[in-house]
């Protein structure tokens, strides 16, 4: 029985290593996404002020950040707003659906790639 509960620790302590892993390297990648989108890198790390940096280099305006508390419109607002986010870096709306759906590579690839940012693309 001591032997099933150090292999279900052992296993879950991988697990959470893992875990951290991928969220650091996310947090690092946004850090360097912030950074090349002229806002303080430490604004990755603040809860809803990152949200809003998000917004204002996605649309131009970081205060639409206020529609995430519209139940239903958050999740389409979320999901333009990460497709704006990849063309505001001169990446396609392909790239933004990848944000959407693998955030632990895309955005690491937005920071330390070469992508540059060029700003909210208005149409």
């Amino acid at each position: 029985m001591d032997e099933t509960y150090a292999v279900a620790a052992g296993i879950l302590m991988v697990y959470w290593v893992i875990v951290l892993v991928i969220a650091v390297v996310c947090l690092v990648g946004m850090w360097k996404m912030f950074v090349k989108a002229g806002k303080p890198g430490w604004g990755a790390i603040i809860p809803f002020y990152n949200t809003y940096c998000l917004f204002e280099m996605s649309f131009g305006t970081g205060w639409l950040f206020l529609l995430l508390f519209v139940p239903c419109v958050n999740a389409v607002i979320m999901i333009v707003m990460w497709i704006k986010l990849a063309q505001a870096f001169g990446k396609g709306a392909a790239f933004g659906v990848g944000i959407l759906f693998l955030p632990f590579i895309f955005l690491p690839m937005l920071g330390f790639g070469d992508a540059q940012f060029i700003g909210p693309v208005k149409k």
